[in-house]
């Protein structure tokens, strides 16, 4: 497996250091490097603690972990943050952007998203055609039904 550098800056010396655990999953916790009390309809951006530069050609992936919601109400308002590798220099901080469902409080070290690195996709060309060879599957949402 190919091994890349990350260099990556922290923003407290109290943050628990990230690391890859081999073996496990290719997603790695991200924590929140502040407490957080949110009412319910809030909108925050939950600051991470780190900013990092990527390889060249790679973006980060930021998802809320499976146990986000449940724990502390909270939905991530993009779904899924994309960060790019221009998104690099000493104050550009990850933070998660967040709604709150419900009244709660995170604090600072608890993971609350992970993130994974990808390789960008290559460039690509477009061509129109008036007609696709694959075979038709009876549009959206038609899979799965009786």
């Amino acid at each position: 497996m190919k091994q890349e550098t990350i260099k990556i800056r922290y923003f407290s010396p109290q943050s628990e250091r990230l690391c890859y655990i081999d073996g496990k999953s290719d997603w790695i916790d991200l924590r929140a490097a502040e407490r957080v009390e949110l009412k319910a309809g809030e909108f925050r951006l939950i600051r991470l603690g780190v900013a990092m530069e990527l390889p060249v050609g790679y973006e980060a992936h930021v998802v809320p972990r499976s146990s986000t919601f449940k724990t502390w109400g909270i939905l991530q308002t993009n779904s899924m943050g994309v960060i790019d590798g221009s998104y690099c220099g000493d104050n550009d901080e990850w933070r998660m952007p967040v709604y709150a469902t419900r009244d709660t409080c995170i604090e600072v070290g608890d993971r609350i998203c992970q993130f994974r690195i990808v390789e960008n996709q290559p460039k690509l060309v477009f061509q129109e055609v008036d007609h696709l060879c694959g075979a038709d599957r009876g549009g959206f949402g038609s899979t799965g039904q009786n």
